[in-house]
């Protein structure tokens, strides 16, 4: 087996078909043995027939699991356990993988040999516009900071499964957000990596999900134990102080521009505000005068300044 496809669901019917049908596309232009592993996570909508139907019906080799523990933290865990692949992708249920996808990642990880393979992933918004998610640049000089300083969500990757066990990975689970606690740390435990800066991936900002709801959830604080949980691997890995500049700036990115977007928005989120100006007095009392922060337009270093003291 080649590459393990693990894909978790939860109530995803408007889009795993969608999601099944280009994995199915890029399976037969591929041409190598890839195995889906679908994992429901006590879906109560059509997801799990879905599943099931597509499991039976196509030629596909794959296997539906069934994880009781709540939270995509705990499925990928779970659906990794049953992997069998030299490589493993993490794709969600409301995205789609472009046809030539799998054949391109497959044969430049073969030829590199490496544990990451990182691609560019084209986002679509709700309302239809569309941005390019780059991938970094494995020749540049400092393409360990940009990786740390990235923020890449799991999809965006194929990873070596043995290197990944040999290190006993796992996403943290309990949390959202759990992808951030640990992805930007994984480049400290190799120096084989690769990138394919072309659109392999096409990624839905779905106004469904957990991150992007409409009403207050208290799931939004997680941030906070994420961002603890991500500077403790680098501690543990002895890099902290050696990646100090990019840890700060990953914590004022993450606490005032893009969670202060959630905290603004409800009034139960000033205690995320209260919480953020905490954090970074904690960890990074002189923020300010971090190096890339300096480098961003003034409009963004601005409003840095004013969602600190909101």
């Amino acid at each position: 087996m080649i590459l393990s496809i693990i894909i978790p669901v939860y109530n995803a019917e408007k889009y795993l078909r969608r999601c099944l049908e280009s994995v199915f596309t890029a399976v037969a232009l591929g041409q190598t043995k890839v195995e889906v592993i679908l994992v429901d996570n006590g879906s109560s909508d059509q997801s799990l027939k879905i599943a099931q139907d597509f499991a039976t019906t196509s030629p596909l080799d794959i296997r539906v699991l069934h994880c009781h523990t709540p939270g995509a933290a705990a499925v990928r865990n779970y659906g990794l356990s049953h992997a069998k692949g030299k490589y493993i992708w993490f794709v969600d249920a409301d995205d789609e993988i472009s046809k030539n996808s799998i054949k391109l990642l497959v044969k430049e990880a073969e030829k590199t040999n490496s544990d990451i393979v990182m691609m560019g992933a084209t986002r679509i918004y709700g309302d239809g516009h569309k941005n390019y998610l780059s991938a970094i640049n494995p020749a540049s000089s400092d393409y360990k900071s940009r990786f740390i300083r990235y923020g890449a969500g799991p999809w965006q990757f194929i990873f070596n499964r043995k290197w990944w066990i040999e290190h006993k990975f796992a996403f943290t689970e309990g949390i959202i957000h759990e992808d951030m606690e640990m992805i930007s740390s994984l480049i400290l435990y190799t120096d084989k990596f690769t990138s394919i800066d072309k659109p392999l991936y096409i990624y839905y900002q779905n106004p469904d999900s957990v991150l992007h709801k409409t009403t207050w959830d208290p799931h939004y604080l997680d941030i906070f134990p994420a961002l603890e949980g991500l500077y403790k691997r680098f501690e543990r890995a002895e890099t902290a102080e050696k990646y100090h500049d990019e840890l700060e700036w990953f914590f004022i990115w993450n606490l005032l521009i893009d969670s202060a977007k959630d905290f603004k928005k409800f009034k139960e989120g000033r205690k995320g505000l209260k919480k953020s100006r905490k954090m970074l007095k904690t960890y990074f009392p002189n923020w300010r005068k971090n190096r890339f922060l300096g480098e961003k337009p003034l409009k963004l270093r601005i409003r840095v300044r004013l969602n600190y003291y909101f």
